[in-house]
């Protein structure tokens, strides 16, 4: 429960995530402010909430600080989710550096300079790179190996100085794979909701590389839990946290359950070039969050099978 506080400020807030976790603020009692620019969110991803009169809705970039700052009035808890997504890093990788880290200075700047109580800070499994060990823990060598990698350990390294320098209370939380509800299905999107979108189009999948890429896909609602439990949960402040399953897929297999799941086994799935900075392989140890008393409360065909009955609504 958030009961220790009472205003939240969600970046990102009408993407796939934020919205997720703007929905439980909100169903916890809390005033919510959302802040998005709507390059990748979408309206309708908080149609639902506009009724609440707890709820406002805020358009503004977060490298915009002059923006930005009216809406942390009040702030005690704040969720920085907003980030320049992976798939597209590669087509402006200075628009992504100025995201992923100069956004996430001006949040934590903002965050101190007005009281905020709590910053959950979300980054990437990709700020790892290539695994020299498996699986990989928290105290694993940090190597990334693409543009948004690097962005995105840059504004990690903002948040562990915030917190060394200011005592900001700050939790840094390493996303893996992130699916279910809401996912973006364009070409840019997640390759969970790509495949299913594809499918029900009656469209070929498309797998860049081999197929043999291991990933460990998370679902939403498990992922807004371990949110909610590190913002409450005595002793996360400067910690960071590996938001990983533990469930082991295959793209191969993801493509092929797909298309089981919809009954469309006669689909062509064809291979590409692999995507420059692809990880081939993430095994991820995940007992850290475990030990704070958190479990993963589904498993990947269940939220599969949801996460493709909402692309069909």
């Amino acid at each position: 429960m958030l009961r220790n506080f009472k205003r939240a400020l969600v970046t990102g807030g009408a993407g796939f995530i934020g919205s997720h976790i703007v929905e439980e603020l909100l169903a916890e009692g809390l005033e919510v402010v959302s802040v998005d620019n709507y390059f990748a969110g979408k309206h309708e991803n908080l149609a639902p909430f506009k009724d609440y009169d707890s709820f406002s809705e805020v358009e503004c970039d977060v490298t915009d600080y002059e923006g930005l700052k009216p809406h942390f009035e009040g702030v005690d808890l704040v969720f920085h989710e907003a980030a320049s997504k992976k798939t597209i890093c590669l087509n402006d990788p200075r628009r992504d550096l100025d995201i992923n880290a100069k956004g996430a200075f001006n949040i934590l700047e903002l965050s101190r300079d007005c009281g905020v109580k709590k910053v959950v800070h979300a980054s990437t499994g990709s700020v790892y790179g290539e695994a020299q060990y498996l699986p990989q823990d928290e105290k694993h060598p940090l190597n990334p190996t693409s543009y948004y990698g690097v962005s995105k350990l840059a504004g990690e390294r903002y948040a562990r100085t915030f917190f060394e320098l200011y005592g900001l209370d700050v939790t840094i939380l390493r996303y893996f794979h992130v699916y279910g509800p809401r996912q973006d299905s364009s070409e840019v999107g997640g390759v969970v909701s790509i495949f299913g979108r594809r499918a029900m189009r009656n469209q070929p999948i498309h797998i860049f590389g081999d197929g043999t890429q291991q990933r460990s896909f998370t679902y939403v609602k498990d992922l807004v839990a371990i949110n909610k439990l590190v913002a409450t949960h005595p002793g996360t402040a400067g910690e960071v946290y590996n938001c990983a399953s533990g469930i082991k897929v295959t793209i191969q297999e993801l493509a092929e359950g797909v298309l089981a799941a919809l009954g469309k086994q006669d689909l062509e799935i064809e291979y590409q070039d692999w995507t420059p900075g692809d990880i081939k392989v993430f095994d991820v140890d995940n007992s850290k969050i475990q030990a704070l008393g958190f479990s993963f409360e589904t498993d990947f065909q269940a939220g599969l099978a949801r996460t493709l009955d909402s692309l069909k609504e």
